[in-house]
């Protein structure tokens, strides 16, 4: 398998996903809430020039769990 951005971008975006639902399974649980817990960041831009307007909004969510899963994302990435 060839190694390119595409693959890599990929990667992080399914481990990030997969961290994601481990941690919205497992918060139930309270002897781990410090892994599942989410840090809210809302990014907003927005461009009015009168013919066209523009608003773009991003909303993210990470957990540690998130980024153990884009670490083990790349690791994975590497051992192809």
């Amino acid at each position: 398998m060839k190694k390119n951005g595409w693959i890599l971008l990929l990667f992080l975006v399914l481990g990030l996903l997969a961290g994601a639902l481990v941690a919205r399974w497992l918060e139930p649980v309270s002897g781990i809430s410090f892994l599942t817990k989410t840090i809210d960041s809302t990014w907003s831009p927005a461009v009015d020039l009168y013919v066209l307007s523009l608003d773009l909004n991003v909303h993210v969510q990470i957990s540690l769990f998130s980024i153990i899963g884009a670490l083990a994302a790349i690791w994975l990435y590497r051992k192809l």
